[in-house]
């Protein structure tokens, strides 16, 4: 195809000088006038010939030129110019890796200047190639085929290695000559720390925790095992623990939402972290029982967040609940597996119910989940959401943040429920409520926000419609049934990091996210300040079971005094430049409370 370019005369005339100027500098034989405004390369593709660098004298000889020329008459006028010719007679020679060359007059052979190819996605040049170990850090947050090699659940810093290496197999040790970690790479270190700095500034509770609590050491003697998602936000936590004198040692609840560079700072900074995004099953207990199980080292707190590392300890370590004080738990999964503990009596520690404090319940559930829903679903399918038919399974705190999120964007939003309460929110925010199996045939997107098994099964899956984006936002893995979907009639075809399309005979296919896994911890992030309010709490409610007097919390679950939910929410007002109103004497006595606090009973939620 020609290219043609449409200019005033004037402009041509300029144009032209401005070419014939430029080609004086090349040192060639005889010059050809040519015609032809372009000039065709070797594969078909034209290119400007103003430019003699861009151009190669070997196509001012070649005859796809002349057609061109002529046809260019009336208001597509070509623009003259002058390029450089050696001879009629060209040849290519093979030392030269298929360059061209021209025989001149004298018997002498030259080269013809080389022309820059220009590459285009089509062409086979391998766009996608891993690149070279300087260049890795900078293209896992902008080419798709590098994001299946990154290892972060932020799209950080991480380096595509090549090395497939386990990290259990690994020698690892950082600056001091400490090795009591396992991660994916020490070397990240730099860029982990960057991030926990960053995550500091949204995180302003704990930094005031630290400042005021920094003196007295609440924690001095503890030694907390932790199993949470290790990214910024834990270690910042991590960070404000050990600065009240506790020691940690910390493991990953989550296969998938391990942030590499961060879990590489922690261990720079002396943390016996065990982690790695990407874990196998195996690995997953692995590093649990590393954590656990180290010689002179008896842990006597435990931060959960859903169960794992509780359940692990009650199977292979019962005896070290003897000397453990209190468990602190976050997540819906692990707070049922408590209460399922206590009523049958197993139970031998006091246990905090952090998942039901207000300030985790009312905050991190639903407005973490109202952001974090389409971060998630953008960053893995960059699907639109206006217009799209979404079934939301569950309307509690989660469900109720997902579906507020959607109907802003233009979704059409349906909800599934069991609870006739969470059903009447539901109607009365607008939103239809439908049993599963009346829409799963209509529906572009399902969501499961229930912390229950088996929400959506293979029957739901093999009804949906060609395209439907299927994933999980509920703590629990077994929400959807992604065991069922392993079988040898159904091909698996992984797309980019956390999307599998999983396609049936007749050629329909589901797009499932994180394979059934928590989608914004495993597929992009979660906003800081919202898990500043929940990591303050499970700091307080450590410092609170840690010092609690011998009999005030007897081996039962409990809630986090709402004396302490205010104080958590007390530390955040600052950042909005909030200021609260004090109740006079008169009005204290009047609604019997107490001037500073607690304003709602045990009970609120």
């Amino acid at each position: 195809v020609a290219v043609w370019i449409f200019l005033p005369m004037s402009v041509q005339v300029v144009a032209a000088k401005m070419a014939e100027v430029e080609l004086k500098d090349v040192p060639t034989g005889k010059e050809l006038s040519a015609e032809s405004p372009v000039t065709p390369t070797s594969e078909g593709k034209n290119i400007p010939r103003n430019d003699p660098h861009e151009a190669g004298s070997s196509a001012a000889t070649s005859p796809a030129a002349e057609p061109s020329a002529k046809a260019g008459e009336g208001l597509l006028t070509p623009i003259p110019a002058k390029m450089p010719q050696a001879s009629a007679m060209k040849r290519t020679d093979p030392q030269q890796n298929g360059g061209e060359a021209f025989v001149n007059r004298d018997g002498t052979v030259a080269e013809a200047p080389r022309m820059k190819k220009i590459q285009f996605a089509d062409q086979k040049q391998e766009f996608n190639k891993r690149p070279s170990k300087i260049g890795r850090r900078s293209l896992s947050r902008s080419i798709s085929q590098s994001s299946t090699d990154s290892y972060s659940s932020a799209a950080s810093y991480t380096d595509s290695s090549d090395d497939e290496t386990s990290p259990r197999d690994k020698q690892q040790k950082n600056s001091k000559g400490n090795g009591d970690f396992c991660i994916k790479n020490i070397k990240q270190a730099d860029f982990g720390r960057r991030e926990i700095e960053i995550a500091e500034q949204e995180m302003p509770a704990l930094m005031a925790l630290r400042k005021r609590a920094q003196g007295e050491k609440p924690l001095a003697g503890a030694k907390v095992v932790g199993c949470t998602h290790i990214t910024a936000q834990t270690a910042v936590l991590m960070e404000t623990l050990s600065a009240l004198g506790a020691q940690c040692r910390w493991a990953a609840c989550n296969i998938y939402s391990t942030q590499n560079e961060v879990a590489a700072a922690l261990a720079e900074g002396g943390f016996s972290v065990f982690a790695w995004k990407g874990e196998s099953e195996d690995d997953f207990w692995w590093c649990i029982d590393r954590c656990v199980n180290v010689e002179g080292w008896q842990p006597n707190m435990i931060l959960d967040d859903g169960g794992d590392l509780t359940h692990w300890i009650y199977k292979k370590y019962p005896n070290m609940f003897k000397k453990i004080k209190g468990i602190v738990e976050e997540s819906v999964t692990g707070v049922h597996r408590l209460y399922q503990l206590s009523k049958a009596g197993k139970l031998c520690v006091p246990a905090m119910n952090v998942n039901d404090s207000v300030t985790k319940q009312k905050f991190d559930n639903l407005y973490c989940c109202r952001e974090s829903i389409l971060d998630g679903l953008k960053r893995t399918t960059d699907v639109m959401f206006g217009g799209k038919q979404v079934v939301v399974c569950g309307y509690g705190e989660v469900g109720k943040g997902c579906c507020a999120a959607l109907k802003a964007m233009g979704s059409i939003v349906y909800v599934t429920e069991i609870d006739p309460i969470c059903a009447l929110q539901a109607c009365m925010d607008g939103f239809r409520l439908v049993k599963l199996n009346e829409v799963i045939r209509q529906v572009d997107i399902v969501i499961t926000c229930t912390g229950n098994k088996n929400v959506v099964v293979r029957e739901n899956l093999d009804r949906m419609k060609n395209g439907c984006i299927v994933c999980n936002m509920g703590h629990s893995n077994t929400e959807i049934d992604v065991a069922s979907l392993r079988t040898p009639e159904l091909t698996w075809e992984r797309v980019r990091s956390q999307v599998d399309h999983v396609i049936w005979p007749d050629g329909k296919r589901i797009v499932l996210l994180a394979e059934g896994r928590l989608l914004n911890l495993s597929c992009s992030t979660v906003p800081t300040f919202v898990l500043s309010i929940t990591a303050t709490t499970q700091a307080l409610a450590l410092i609170e079971l840690y010092n609690a007097p011998e009999g005030r919390y007897k081996q039962d679950v409990y809630l986090l005094p709402k004396k302490m939910d205010e104080y958590v929410a007390s530390l955040h007002l600052p950042t909005f430049d909030a200021h609260l109103t004090e109740l006079t004497d008169e009005q204290a006595k009047y609604l019997g409370l107490n001037k500073n606090g607690p304003f709602k009973p045990n009970y609120y939620r």
